[in-house]
């Protein structure tokens, strides 16, 4: 079934609402590693992205 204009719109005002959004820039060759290594883990990209910032602040609050 497509989506329609609507549900697209109202997709978008969700997400406006529900999230932050971030723009990662990185060197060249490192999207294809990050993609390889979450599909190997089962993860998306966003879910490593998150885990990854949640554990790392972690440490650092614990140092």
């Amino acid at each position: 079934m497509p989506t329609t204009k609507a549900n697209q719109k109202a997709v978008a005002k969700y997400v406006k609402n529900n999230y932050d959004e971030f723009k990662i820039r990185s060197p060249k060759g490192t999207k294809d590693i990050i993609k390889a290594h979450t599909e190997r883990t089962g993860e998306s990209v966003n879910e490593f992205f998150n885990r990854a910032i949640t554990e790392q602040m972690k440490r650092d609050a614990e140092a």
